[in-house]
């Protein structure tokens, strides 16, 4: 009877000690109703950490904890829209009048928890690889085509407020809205942006189903363990800040580190712009706030006023700018 009592006794010790660990655990391997993963919540990637490394940083792939102290404090700084001069400009943009003030924007306060000085692991230099020929040929006639606002179709799909290269895919950390919802079926993973307020539909199967280029992509997933892959090919690009084509083929990777963070890997591959692959990574955290309407029109009216004044300096001969165009003589 003494035995079986310091049984009970030993093991109630055991399961207080061992349960936050099994707890975790369980918790990371939560399944849904149909035995996949369970991935469903509402998530922010938001971050201070850039998507490349900077100059100044080139050397370093990690920073310690005091380093990252104070690159948060720089960085929160010299972003701040509240202390940029209008008429100096800063931050990525010239003197003009700056959009929006501080108070807008959700980018993020501190840096991703390794403290990586970039959100880009591969290549080690933190950087996407440069734009090769095909990449850079592109790029040159989509910057032209904008600049001359020869139409609807030369302006940007960000314009119109139809889609955010922050909000993907891939995912990309950007100035605001940077949350999103995952939803799960037994045949389908919905993954709702914030941004734009776009329902991304990403089937589970094994074989792309069609050729008919997409804005988002053709996405198609699979689980590997306690990992869902997610590939995606035939884009359709009408522009793309990043330079991707519509060869691009994008793998994201997410799997569940603990509760409340998903781990967000991704891999892009497009020969008609990169010689080279790049990778990022970083994580999605739980929140409890809810996915709000992002009801963006400004672009509906505003395209018309950019078109227009475009045409009415053309008919006065000037450039787009106001100045006048050069003498062909």
């Amino acid at each position: 009877m003494h035995s079986k009592k310091l049984f009970v006794v030993y093991l109630a010790l055991g399961l207080v000690i061992c349960w936050p660990n099994l707890n975790a655990q369980l918790a990371g391997r939560s399944l849904t109703e149909h035995g996949h993963p369970d991935f469903q919540g509402t998530y922010t990637y938001r971050t201070i950490t850039p998507l490349n490394r900077p100059a100044e940083l080139a050397q370093k792939q990690v920073l310690s904890e005091t380093e990252a102290t104070e690159w948060e404090a720089y960085e929160n700084r010299r972003q701040n829209r509240d202390l940029i001069i209008d008429s100096v400009g800063g931050a990525g943009y010239p003197p003009g009048v700056i959009s929006y003030n501080e108070f807008w924007y959700e980018r993020g306060k501190e840096t991703i928890a390794d403290r990586r000085t970039s959100l880009i692991y591969d290549p080690p230099d933190g950087r996407m690889p440069a734009l090769n020929d095909k990449g850079r040929e592109r790029a040159r006639v989509r910057a032209e085509n904008r600049r001359l606002s020869i139409g609807p179709e030369g302006r940007t799909l960000a314009d119109r407020c139809l889609m955010s290269g922050g909000a993907g895919p891939p995912l990309v950390p950007g100035a605001y809205n940077n949350n999103i919802q995952i939803v799960q079926t037994k045949d389908h993973i919905m993954i709702l942006s914030e941004m734009i307020h776009r329902a991304r539909i990403i089937r589970i199967d094994d074989a792309h189903q069609t050729v008919h280029v997409k804005w988002d992509g053709d996405s198609i997933a699979r689980f590997e363990g306690d990992t869902l892959v997610i590939n995606t090919r035939h884009f359709y690009y009408h522009d793309n800040g990043r330079g991707s084509s519509d060869q691009m083929i994008l793998e994201e990777r997410i799997k569940r580190i603990d509760e409340n963070t998903l781990d967000y890997d991704f891999t892009i591959e497009d020969p008609m712009s990169w010689d080279d692959s790049w990778s990022a990574r970083f994580p999605l955290r739980r929140i409890e706030d809810p996915i709000y309407e992002y009801a963006c029109h400004e672009g509906n009216h505003g395209m018309v006023g950019i078109l227009a004044g475009w045409r009415r300096y053309e008919a006065m001969g000037m450039n787009g700018d106001g100045t006048a165009k050069a003498s062909d003589n």
